[in-house]
């Protein structure tokens, strides 16, 4: 009897033969195609639910998969790699699943309020994007090896593009595509050189190893890189632990690219120019968690190096900081949850580079459903004031717009992280683990931590601060224009997403609740539980996947350990009311300057300190200047060298070689009585050569 596992490829295969049906069928169909995807997304949703209560042990004893489908290349000599496309499920693949289709089928029903407009063209060709998007970010999750990774990678930044710029007729969508692409394409480069790497030294793109009763019969590439860590091998002249951190951090450029993390996060506040139901699935549960779900997938290899965990950590940590200081200055409701994406992506990094393997999977989590639910319910507004997204031509939403206002604050109130919020527990033990990894990890790693830690902390400040400033210009005071007091309705599909996803912001973090278990004895940290798996050495086929393992390397190779400065309850709780305090002062002084009937804008006090946010620290400028004022005249004079001295030596050669033989083609006239003299002047030339070599002898 076929059980869950066999059905695990279908999750992505019904998107698939949604965008199939939705691009070539979609003018015919009552809903434009919207029917396919959502039909398709549903049973996505019920098989990955089916799937995750099998990996629980539910449906059946807990376990976990990981098959090959299809061989691509089959390697026959020695040492040939082998290229296969396969299936990979654990809990972190299995979670995925769940929250992907889920976003995916709330964004497709959201769509059928949001993209019905009089005269919208191309309606097919947006549903069958958004197939191809989520069948792209599932195929993603599950595959079991880097180079399926990788393709599908590359596909979900394709489908991004194409979202992006659906409204191609415009100026600004198109734009915003190509820089998308090109930015993220950038990154993916160096993800390239790092899928060859991985393949060229361990022969295997595996994440987990393959068994067989029991028998391990094909090893992923972090046991290898394991094993050649403890033999000492040394790969290319450099020792296995440099080649470990340079195989890392070249795939850490796709990772960089796709999630948005400095300085490749440029792309996406310009992604604004696409559909609002495209950016919920993008900064939600597609192309920028694609990145982080990378990392996580790739954690037992990253292990292995500090130096690369180091560099996730103040990446995270700095990106965080950065960009939320920028949030506070915008003016567009989208243009705040932008900045909003790339800080908090910077907490999930910073966990994953000090050692929060279970808060980074958890913020990733929360930070779906509440991002999800705040793109949505900005897409209501939007409606609502006709597409205009300026918040101060708006106002007084509150009592015009309840289910919005209600769910939407739910939403800010979890990005806040304010308590009892989904929020508050994800982003608390993020700064938590960076906190107390930092005190027990010693030299430059721990110092590295730390300056981490005090970034994303003093993130916690600006997070609060431009939440409520947004929630307070968009539906508190008076209302500013007329659109704002006469907003247009939105209807059930609207309102239907907003509601599951405004329950699920105040509820889901009752997942793994950290601080309420270790005060209580209660034990509220499912998600560490389904993570380290059912048996204490991991999950059954996956061990080196597993959070036990993990743990494991983190002590002994990474030398990363806990330490609590207070024990560790009281650091805890000290932590938690030092970030909840932070977030709570930003939301009281955005209260202060915003709640009211005619706010007026108080960011005009900070001077030149605006102009330098509100131009985006000028990284787009600088962007261009290296582009246009170093690649392009390296490029010239690349070219010039290339034409003027390579292509000059070459066509010189040929060019003698072709004057020499048309003067030898002369000769060849077809005149017996010409080749009759050569031959005999060419006897007598010969002789006089070895009359005079010969000495006249």
């Amino acid at each position: 009897m076929a059980g869950a596992f066999d059905f695990v490829p279908a999750i992505a295969a019904l998107p698939l033969l949604a965008f199939v049906v939705s691009l070539f069928a979609g003018q015919y169909m009552p809903k434009r195609g919207a029917e396919a995807g959502i039909l398709a997304t549903a049973g996505s949703l019920v098989l990955s639910i089916w799937t995750a209560l099998t990996v629980a042990g539910i449906t059946g004893s807990a376990t976990s998969y990981n098959e090959n489908l299809y061989t691509w290349v089959a390697g026959v000599a020695d040492g040939a790699v082998t290229l296969r496309l396969g299936v990979l499920v654990d809990p972190l693949t299995a979670l995925m699943l769940v929250i992907v289709s889920l976003i995916a089928l709330l964004v497709h029903v959201f769509s059928l309020g949001y993209m019905n407009d009089e005269g919208e063209t191309g309606l097919p060709r947006y549903y069958a994007g958004l197939g191809l998007f989520t069948a792209s970010m599932l195929a993603f999750v599950f595959s079991n090896n880097l180079l399926m990774a990788f393709m599908f990678f590359e596909l979900v930044g394709l489908c991004s593009y194409l979202l992006i710029g659906f409204w191609f007729r415009e100026d600004g969508p198109p734009s915003a595509a190509k820089k998308a692409f090109l930015v993220t394409r950038f990154g993916d480069y160096f993800f390239l050189i790092g899928v060859v790497g991985v393949f060229a030294t361990f022969g295997t793109g595996l994440f987990a190893p393959i068994t067989e009763g029991g028998t391990v019969v094909a090893e992923s590439f972090p046991q290898m890189a394991e094993h050649a860590l403890e033999d000492g091998e040394s790969f290319f002249g450099y020792s296995a632990q440099t080649w470990i951190t340079i195989l890392g951090m070249l795939v850490l450029g796709g990772v960089v690219g796709k999630s948005a993390q400095f300085p490749l996060h440029t792309w996406l506040p310009d992604a604004m120019e696409g559909p609002t139901p495209v950016s919920a699935l993008i900064h939600a549960a597609t192309m920028v968690a694609a990145g982080v779900y990378l990392v996580a997938r790739m954690y037992g290899f990253y292990l292995l190096s500090p130096t690369a965990l180091a560099v996730i950590a103040l990446i995270g940590g700095f990106t965080a900081l950065f960009a939320a200081t920028m949030g506070v200055v915008k003016q567009e409701l989208k243009q705040v949850l932008a900045y909003s994406t790339i800080s908090q992506y910077g907490y999930m990094m910073l966990a994953l580079g000090s050692g929060g393997y279970v808060a980074a999977v958890f913020h990733l989590t929360t930070h779906a459903i509440f991002k999800a639910l705040l793109f949505l319910g900005a897409g209501s507004v939007i409606i609502a004031m006709h597409h205009n997204e300026n918040m101060w031509d708006m106002g007084g939403l509150k009592d015009r717009m309840p289910v919005t206002y209600w769910t939407f604050l739910s939403g800010s109130l979890a990005l806040a992280g304010i308590v009892p919020f989904a929020g508050f527990w994800s982003k608390d033990e993020v700064l938590f683990e960076a906190l107390i990894h930092g005190f027990g990890s010693t030299g430059t790693l721990g110092t590295m931590f730390l300056v981490a830690y005090a970034m994303g902390l003093l993130a916690v400040f600006f997070t609060g601060f431009y939440t409520f400033r947004m929630v307070y210009l968009t539906f508190h005071g008076d209302a500013r224009t007329d659109v704002a007091r006469d907003p247009e309705p939105v209807g059930w599909n609207v309102k239907g997403p907003l509601s599951v996803l405004g329950i699920g912001a105040a509820t889901v973090g009752l997942i793994n609740m950290k601080p309420i278990a270790d005060l209580t004895g209660l034990h509220i940290d499912f998600l560490h539980k389904w993570l380290l798996g059912p048996e204490e050495g991991g999950w059954p086929a996956l061990t080196s996947t597993g959070l036990h393992h993990y743990e494991e390397l983190m002590h002994n190779v990474a030398g990363i350990d806990p330490a609590y400065p207070l024990g560790e309850t009281t650091t805890l709780l000290v932590s938690a009311l030092v970030s909840l305090s932070l977030a709570l002062a930003g939301v009281l002084v955005a209260r202060s300057l915003y709640n009211e009937p005619e706010p007026v804008e108080h960011t005009d006090k900070l001077g030149g300190a605006k102009t330098l946010l509100m131009h985006n620290y000028y990284q787009d400028e600088y962007q261009v200047w290296l582009a246009q004022g170093v690649t392009v005249p390296l490029a010239r004079a690349a070219d010039k060298f290339d034409q003027g001295v390579v292509d000059g030596v070459v066509n010189g050669i040929s060019s003698v070689s072709l004057f020499t033989g048309s003067r030898f083609r002369r000769i060849q006239s077809g005149v017996v009585t010409n080749y009759a003299a050569l031959m005999t002047l060419s006897l007598v030339l010969l002789l006089v050569v070895f009359v005079v070599l010969g000495g006249g002898v």
